[in-house]
């Protein structure tokens, strides 16, 4: 295991590999990510290699929100010109390495991601110990700093100088699902918010100017069974929505460092919100 940790650090294996190999050697994803932690690995940031080999800039940054400082990860194209944004709201386990993928990703699609860690007014995601100190801390946040939050960072985004401000997105998964949507009603520039198992909000569908797309799990009883309330609040509201349910999937199957995923429901969620996002 020490070997593929250190082929890792060298940039000679992928994150995914890496994860793949830990959960071959100790049995499951639970004692894999123990070992991570142990290896200071857990939180890490993927090599500059695998960045370079997806064509991607990658790079930390601050912007400002209210009295507060927000650290993010900022994913871009190498090509030049302005280019559609995004801002990549992480689950409840703060702003890990999956999600730090998921904006190389987007940026690898020619989208500047922007993605925020909604827990640096504690001190940052690095700050915690596991990922269960993350979602404790999490919990605890006053809900109208977090959007006041990634509203600032939606705002940062677009005064970004490789960035066309007309085409501001956002996507969001779990505890980010409920953000990016309810962004959407926060923020009339934002063009399209797609949403992994995330709740909806209860109010303000008139105030949405943009487009949403959700996905959701077939056994998220909870979070996919407020799917048809949701349409047709949106379509009182006389606003665009469209979800996809995802047979024998469970909440975060799009995770791919996590137990429940499924890798061709995720493919085809991802085919699907890059083709929405082209919209």
């Amino acid at each position: 295991m020490r070997q593929s940790v250190e082929s890792y650090r060298l940039g000679t294996i992928s994150r995914r590999d890496l994860l793949r190999a830990l959960i071959t050697a100790t049995g499951s994803y639970a004692t894999a990510h123990l070992f991570l932690e142990s290896s200071g690995l857990a939180q890490s940031v993927v090599s500059q290699r695998e960045a370079e080999a997806a064509n991607v800039n990658a790079e930390s940054v601050e912007y400002p929100s209210d009295n507060a400082t927000i650290q993010a990860y900022l994913a871009r194209p190498k090509t030049s010109g302005k280019h559609p944004g995004i801002v990549v709201i992480h689950e409840n386990r703060g702003l890990n390495e999956h999600i730090r993928d998921i904006a190389r990703r987007f940026a690898a699609e020619g989208y500047v991601a922007l993605a925020p860690d909604l827990l640096s007014r504690v001190g940052g995601t690095g700050a915690m110990k596991t990922p269960a100190d993350a979602t404790e801390a999490i919990n605890k946040l006053p809900l109208f700093d977090t959007l006041d939050d990634l509203k600032a960072g939606l705002d940062y985004l677009g005064k970004h100088a490789e960035v066309d401000s007309a085409k501001l997105n956002s996507i969001g998964f779990c505890w980010g699902g409920w953000r990016s949507f309810t962004l959407a009603t926060m923020a009339p520039n934002l063009t399209h918010a797609v949403v992994f198992y995330g709740s909806s909000p209860d109010t303000g569908f008139e105030r949405i100017r943009g487009k949403v797309l959700a996905h959701y799990a077939e056994w998220d009883y909870r979070i996919t069974g407020n799917a048809l309330w949701t349409e047709e609040q949106m379509k009182k509201a006389g606003k665009s929505y469209q979800y996809h349910v995802y047979p024998q999937t469970e909440h975060a199957f799009f995770n791919d460092t996590g137990p429940r995923h499924v890798p061709d429901a995720s493919k085809l969620a991802w085919q699907r919100t890059l083709d929405f996002l082209r919209q």
